[in-house]
């Protein structure tokens, strides 16, 4: 099980399962599918060719949001946090989009906060294509991840126009966790994408959504000048929160779950409070930052306990990655009637339920996708709802 539980983590990354055709996926899938929407492309007699089976626990795990610049600019200021998962990679690569031109790039260690070395080429395949490649500060260790925090400039009119004085943005995006912000002084006329809207600490208007399949996803804006003040929301970003969660089950008369939980800490201090185990009740909890792949001395003398950092986190460009597994007894989880049942209140954004060898789903009471791991059916959970928890009911029968 506990195997089972690491090749999960890397399964849950932005980068194909298969390790030798990893990075030429992820930059295919960075330079979009401009010729047919539809991720499995089209029959010459126009009928849609299918998709290959779900496989992956979760989707894409980047975060990329979309700063919409000044009127008349035809430029917008990407944030792309983005994550390597191939043990022993020395570098990240990023794709510029065809006819889109970057400029003003910096690239920077999530663990440390620093600039990272990085050089911008050109595809010798195709010469409006660009790349960012990243050096890592070290080799993506085994059962850890590297990440590199991204900022460029793309200046791009067909994505980015004006109608008199109305902005018009539309853009086909395939991230999985995406923000728009549109520039100060400016207000949304419509948007075409369900999405949380909140105001920014400088009164920008924002749209943060999430694209659960991870496939194109068009989105079209238009936005327009206001006199109005907007005063700073409340909420955050939910969609920023990169918190996911594998339940591993065992065979239901045994109640066992075996939890697997990564997310990232952006409290500032040399210990992180790892609220999820205040609901998590684990047994043999145990935490690794994901950057090194160490595991980390854990304080129970509060509630909920803490990890002590390797690195302190100092400032707004650091955060620390770590890894949270264990197990539990879930007397939510049983047979019934020779059904199994996993009935559970869950927290956070994703979620994923894999069931043991030898079962399939029969009913789910949250909307969910479906695929195949190792054999085991899994059903893929997302939050759309502001609320952080929700009641979730899974049933499967025996083959």
């Amino acid at each position: 099980m506990t195997g089972t539980l690491t090749r999960a983590l890397s399964t849950s990354a932005a980068i194909a399962a298969i390790a030798a055709l990893g990075a030429t996926t992820n930059l295919a899938g960075q330079l979009g599918r401009a010729d047919n929407p539809f991720p499995g492309g089209a029959n010459p007699d126009g009928s849609l060719r299918p998709t290959a089976p779900l496989t992956r626990l979760f989707t894409q795990d980047a975060y990329t949001e979309y700063a919409i610049l000044e009127p008349g600019s035809a430029s917008f200021r990407i944030r792309f946090l983005t994550e390597e998962t191939r043990a022993g990679a020395t570098e990240l690569v990023n794709a510029t989009r065809g006819g889109s031109e970057g400029s003003d790039i910096e690239v920077y260690d999530p663990r440390t906060g620093k600039p990272m070395p990085f050089t911008y080429e050109e595809d010798k395949n195709d010469p409006e294509t660009h790349a960012i490649h990243a050096k890592l500060p070290m080799p993506v260790p085994s059962g850890g991840i590297g990440r590199a925090l991204i900022y460029k400039t793309y200046k791009d009119p067909r994505t980015y126009s004006m109608h008199g004085d109305d902005i018009v943005w539309v853009r086909s995006l395939s991230g999985y966790r995406l923000g728009v912000l549109l520039p100060k002084g400016f207000a949304f006329i419509s948007s075409n994408v369900a999405a949380q809207l909140s105001t920014t600490a400088d009164g920008r208007l924002k749209l943060a959504f999430a694209n659960p399949s991870g496939q194109s996803n068009p989105v079209t804006i238009h936005a327009r000048r206001t006199s109005a003040a907007f005063a700073p929301s409340s909420s955050q970003d939910m969609f920023f929160d990169d918190v996911k969660t594998i339940y591993d089950l065992d065979q239901p008369e045994t109640h066992r779950v075996r939890i697997d939980q990564s997310y990232s800490e952006y409290r500032k201090g040399g210990t992180a409070t790892l609220d999820s185990l205040s609901y998590l009740r684990l047994r043999d909890a145990k935490v690794v930052d994901l950057d090194t792949a160490h595991e980390l001395a854990l304080a129970r003398d509060s509630a909920p306990p803490r990890a002590k950092l390797e690195l302190p986190i100092a400032n707004d460009n650091q955060s620390a990655h770590l890894r949270i597994t264990g197990a539990l007894d879930d007397p939510g989880y049983t047979l019934d009637r020779g059904d199994l049942v996993f009935d559970r209140t869950l927290r956070g954004l994703r979620n994923t339920v894999l069931l043991p060898p030898g079962w399939d789903v029969s009913s789910v009471s949250q909307s969910a996708t479906l695929g195949m791991y190792d054999g085991r059916q899994f059903v893929a959970l997302i939050n759309l709802n502001a609320e952080n928890q929700y009641a979730v009911r899974i049933r499967a029968r025996k083959r």
